[in-house]
């Protein structure tokens, strides 16, 4: 089986610019770019709650702590939310305006959390209808992995933000190309 695509920046803006005009718009891009930014995956993003990226005061954690229940591998993990991404968290839970924080961070057009099998069937749809030919939920999490490798970041620091226990692993999600190919070989 191949693995998912990797997302150039033109891909991304394509999938975003294809959501900002569809239903759920606000929903759509947040949900994508928590898998972007975060490198958390879709199971992952399906489970969280409101409780789980707000402060008490409103505001949006600057790490997620996820439980072992939340994760593949059955280890608790701390993910890391750039700036970027608490900004998109904050205005997207500001217009939902959630009561109770128990609640699931995203909601279906039927008003329930998704479920893993339901959010990686909602992203194959979505990046199909957007023309990213061999992307899945998995390319949010290649590609994160894959942009840090590009900008040097060492295969440790990639393995622990993964939440891998096996740098092997992350490395095989690193998509090698043309880009990062010609910026080693500056650095001779």
């Amino acid at each position: 089986m191949a693995q998912a695509k990797t997302l150039t920046p033109a891909e991304l803006d394509q999938v975003l610019d294809y959501i900002s005009q569809r239903s759920f718009a606000l929903r759509n891009r947040v949900m994508l770019l928590t898998g972007m930014w975060s490198g958390m995956r879709v199971s992952e993003i399906a489970s969280l709650s409101v409780s789980d990226v707000l402060n008490a005061n409103g505001t949006v954690k600057a790490e997620i702590r996820l439980t072992a229940e939340q994760t593949k591998g059955r280890q608790p993990r701390t993910v890391f939310l750039p700036q970027k991404l608490r900004d998109e968290l904050q205005l997207y839970l500001e217009l939902r305006n959630p009561q109770n924080p128990a609640h699931p961070l995203f909601i279906t057009a039927g008003r329930r959390g998704f479920t893993a099998n339901v959010m990686t069937q909602h992203f194959y749809w979505l990046f199909k209808k957007a023309g990213i030919s061999g992307a899945s939920s998995h390319t949010m999490r290649r590609s994160f992995i894959t942009t840090l490798a590009s900008k040097g970041i060492g295969v440790r620091v990639l393995a622990s933000l993964a939440g891998h226990r096996s740098i092997a692993v992350t490395q095989r999600y690193i998509d090698v190309h043309d880009d990062m190919k010609r910026n080693a070989v500056e650095l001779v």
